[in-house]
């Protein structure tokens, strides 16, 4: 998960420094977008993962997982979220949720260790 984040930030980082106008505007969309509203940012994340897993972007899986722990996402919340994903993505969605819960065991153990 260290390399992912470090990878993600640095990659951002070019992106951003970049001067692009578009890309800046994208990047500040995207990151409003999952602040809280009528809907609260667990809720907005969860729905982002969901997408992800729908539109098979692991990265952007991983990038939502994270965040759902971040903000207190319970397994079984992860797992109904799952659901939505296979029912709503089929059976190609599989081997992306395979990675996922992979990458949520991870998460969930690494989350344990630094609150013991």
């Amino acid at each position: 998960m260290d390399e992912f984040d470090r990878y993600r930030a640095e990659m951002n980082e070019r992106l951003l420094g970049s001067g692009h106008l578009g890309i800046k505007r994208f990047f500040a969309l995207d990151t409003q977008a999952y602040e809280p509203g009528a809907l609260d940012s667990r809720t907005k994340e969860l729905m982002g993962l969901v997408a992800s897993l729908v539109l098979r972007c692991d990265d952007c899986v991983t990038y939502h997982l994270k965040q759902c722990v971040r903000l207190g996402v319970t397994r079984p919340e992860f797992l109904d979220a799952f659901n939505v994903a296979l029912v709503v993505g089929g059976s190609i969605t599989i081997p992306h949720l395979r990675r996922a819960i992979e990458r949520l065991d991870q998460l969930l153990s690494e989350s344990k260790r630094s609150e013991g």
